[in-house]
C-alpha cells in the first residue's frame, strides 16, 4: 500500500507521430477527421472523433502532411490541404489574441508607454506586450522599468500593432501590460506553444530547431 501511495500521478501524454516522442498535448496539435475525410486542426482537443497528435512546430506538421503520415496513422483517406501548417499558425495567432481579448475585457490589461510603466512601478505585471512594429527605443526604456522593479514578466513580441488594436479594442497599441493572475497565464501559455510553432522564442527571436527528429517508422493514434 505505501508503493502505491509512493506513485506519481498519471500524466496525460501523446505521441507524435512525426517524431515518434511522447509529450504533453499542450505541447503538441491535435488533428482530427472529419466524415467527409477533410483533416481538421483541433486547437484545442476538444473535436469529437479519434484523432492524432503532431508536436506542435509548423515544419513538423508540413512535413506529416506532405508525407501522408496523417492518412497512414488513422488508416483512411484524409485530404490535409497543402497549406496546413500555415492554417494551424492562424489558428493558434488568434487563439493568442482572442485571450488579449477576454483579459483586456475582464480589466487585467493596460496599453500605452506610460499605463505600462505605471504598472511595472508597482509590479504585479504578469506580461508584457510589445508590438512587433513598434520603436525599439520604448522597448529598451521599459525593459529598464521592468529591471528596476525587478520584474520577471516574460515580453510577448509575437503581434503587430494592428493586430493588438483590433484584440484590445483600440489605436495605435504599441505596449501593453497584464496584471497577474490566471488570464495572464493562459495568454502567456498561448503565446509559448504559438512561438514554439514558429520556431521562435515569444519576444520573436529566431530559435534553433535542433530537438526535432526526422520522419517515423511507425504511426501512432490515440488510445
Amino acid at each position: 500500500m505505501m508503493a502505491a501511495m509512493a506513485r506519481e500521478p498519471h500524466v496525460s501524454e501523446r505521441t507524435c507521430i512525426v517524431t515518434r516522442r511522447r509529450g504533453a498535448p499542450e505541447a503538441m496539435i491535435r488533428f482530427v477527421r472529419g466524415p467527409d475525410g477533410a483533416l481538421a486542426p483541433d486547437i484545442a482537443a476538444r473535436l469529437p472523433g479519434r484523432g492524432v497528435w503532431v508536436t506542435a512546430r509548423a515544419e513538423l506538421v508540413a512535413q506529416a502532411a506532405r508525407k501522408h503520415l496523417f492518412a497512414r496513422s488513422l488508416k483512411a483517406r484524409v485530404d490535409a490541404e497543402p497549406q496546413l501548417s500555415e492554417d494551424v499558425d492562424r489558428l493558434l495567432e488568434a487563439d493568442c489574441l482572442r485571450m488579449l481579448s477576454l483579459a483586456n475585457k475582464a480589466g487585467a490589461v493596460v496599453a500605452g508607454f506610460g499605463k505600462v510603466a505605471d504598472a511595472l512601478a508597482r509590479r504585479g505585471v504578469g506580461a508584457l506586450v510589445e508590438a512587433s512594429d513598434g520603436g525599439e527605443d520604448g522597448k529598451r526604456k521599459l525593459a529598464q522599468a521592468a529591471r528596476r522593479g525587478e520584474s520577471a514578466a516574460p515580453v510577448i513580441g509575437l503581434f503587430s500593432s494592428v493586430q493588438l488594436d483590433l484584440a484590445l479594442g483600440r489605436t495605435n497599441v504599441i505596449h501593453a501590460a497584464l496584471a497577474e493572475g490566471g488570464a495572464s497565464t493562459a495568454f502567456v501559455a498561448r503565446c509559448r506553444r504559438l512561438a514554439a510553432y514558429r520556431g521562435v522564442s515569444i519576444d520573436g527571436a529566431t530559435t534553433t530547431g535542433d530537438d526535432i527528429e526526422a520522419e517515423p517508422d511507425g504511426c501512432a493514434t490515440e488510445g
